[in-house]
């Protein structure tokens, strides 16, 4: 079946509270593209590309991009995707967003042809649901921790903890978010490199005594001699998010035993393709793995929810369901129950796109 339509729509979703901000920016909107293929007989598969900054792509240059990969995707068969994946990678080096979007769209094409739900591609489930982890934007640490008492009353127990670098300050947010929320509660932390190498260990040794499950990215991307030192001289696991941005960058992290976890995000790594050679990765070095942030359409967490429950690896909570804090969503078929997302029935990604009335 050959590959005939290759559309684009923008996807603006203003945030529910528009001063939510972490280390690295401050929105008040998430912004993305809707890539639709369509076959010549009529199948439809969606993508979703998001237009995160620090992952290299703003929304202009993902149109330039995804204009750019058109001719690579129109007119070859939807089954060849291996040669239409690594034409992309040899037209353009990086843009891994752009190329997310072609490759999700591009799997769910084959599903719903196929007739089956994504997660038949990869190997069938392990499990239904994933519990999810919700992302606490910086505030004073009284109002995160009202905020997290708000979530932790609709069913959420896992919690992170967006901290920005004053070792004091953040040490505050999790002491006060601990002592709101209880012993049932399970706290990470994200510093989004905020830290230096010794304020990493000071901080994360000293909010350790509050019971923290997971400290992400403490350190600079680029210092990778520094995270390891975190990672060896804390009792907390240290994950790595920003440092672990290409296939590449997993497996030097791996191979070193730089972190004792990755955070694994389809938009980041350029596809499903490449994020399941990732958790591969992980797996034969005895490193652990979840699903980090995807921040947008219901479509993206819908994508990574399917490879989160074929994957085995997965062993903690996963960060997908922050589309229930956006307004104006372009799909609609999956929502949180008690905190959990649960597989969505039907083929493909299982959401669909909004009617417009």
């Amino acid at each position: 079946m050959i590959i005939t339509q290759f559309d684009l729509v923008r996807s603006v979703m203003p945030k529910e509270d528009p001063t939510w901000k972490f280390a690295l920016a401050a929105t008040s909107t998430v912004e993305g593209l809707v890539l639709r293929l369509a076959t010549e007989d009529g199948h439809v598969g969606y993508g979703y590309a998001s237009a995160t900054a620090h992952m290299g792509s703003t929304m202009e240059t993902l149109e330039v991009e995804l204009g750019f990969f058109r001719a690579h995707v129109v007119g070859r068969s939807v089954w060849d995707v291996e040669a239409m994946l690594g034409s992309l990678d040899r037209a353009l080096r990086g843009a891994p967003q752009a190329k997310a979007a072609i490759d999700c769209a591009i799997y769910d094409l084959q599903a719903q042809i196929l007739g089956v739900p994504l997660n038949q591609l990869f190997g069938g489930v392990v499990r239904t649901q994933v519990p999810i982890l919700r992302i606490l934007a910086i505030k004073t640490p009284q109002e995160m921790a009202t905020q997290a008492q708000k979530l932790f009353d609709k069913g959420y127990r896992y919690f992170k903890i967006k901290v920005h670098g004053d070792v004091a300050e953040d040490v505050a947010r999790v002491k006060a978010i601990r002592q709101q929320l209880g012993a049932d509660a399970h706290l990470t932390i994200d510093a989004n490199q905020a830290y230096s190498v010794k304020d990493a260990v000071s901080a994360i040794s000293q909010m350790a005594e509050f019971g923290l499950d997971l400290a992400e990215q403490p350190v600079h991307v680029d210092d990778r001699e520094g995270l390891s030192l975190v990672t060896k001289m804390v009792p907390v696991t240290i994950e790595a998010d920003e440092a672990a941005g290409s296939l590449r960058e997993v497996y030097e992290l791996v191979s070193q035993r730089a972190v004792d976890a990755v955070s694994l995000k389809i938009p980041k790594l350029g596809g499903l393709r490449n994020t399941i050679a990732a958790a591969r990765i992980c797996e034969a070095g005895g490193i652990k793995y979840r699903f980090g942030a995807a921040v947008g359409s219901r479509l993206m967490s819908a994508h990574a929810l399917h490879l989160a429950c074929a994957l085995p690896g997965v062993d903690y909570a996963c960060e997908l369901g922050e589309f229930d804090r956006l307004l104006d969503d372009p799909f609609e078929g999956i929502e949180i129950e008690n905190g959990f997302l649960h597989l969505p029935k039907g083929n493909g990604s299982g959401v669909r796109p909004v009617k417009k009335s």
